[in-house]
């Protein structure tokens, strides 16, 4: 069986559906996690799907990537702007990382415009809501060459 690719998931996502649907729209997490499932599969890959409101937490799973993963997928939310300490345990990671925002982060407030992640992903998808998880799978596939 291939390595999975860990889909990280940062503070407030647990809320998506519910929580400013005209920016985030109106699907869940739960719908976010079952179409990345399903496109997963038919795409040959496995994946590991977690969120949390706790960077220690999201540092944790990034950790477990480094021996079980064959790559990341990371929408870090407000973290993005903030943690140099997910920087850090994603640049002790040895495969490939892609960031995910649902927003287009770049027509929002500046401080959302820098990202500490975006030091160390091969690429970002943002702006094409929660559809940006499915295309971030398919780049993966390809940088992954399963």
């Amino acid at each position: 069986m291939p390595k999975p690719i860990y889909i990280l998931n940062g503070p407030n996502l647990n809320l998506l559906g519910l929580r400013q649907p005209e920016i985030y729209g109106k699907q869940t997490l739960d719908d976010v996690a079952e179409a990345c499932a399903g496109l997963a599969e038919d795409l040959g890959l496995t994946i590991r799907f977690h969120q949390s409101n706790h960077e220690g937490a999201v540092i944790d799973w990034i950790h477990q990537a480094r021996n079980e993963g064959a790559g990341i997928i990371i929408n870090p939310g407000a973290f993005t702007h903030t943690s140099v300490a997910i920087l850090d345990a994603l640049n002790a990671f040895d495969a490939p990382v892609l960031e995910v925002h649902i927003s287009n982060v770049h027509k929002r407030e500046a401080f959302r415009h820098h990202s500490y992640v975006s030091l160390r992903a091969e690429g970002v998808i943002a702006g094409f809501g929660t559809e940006g998880y499915l295309l971030a799978l398919r780049r993966m596939k390809t940088l992954v060459g399963a």
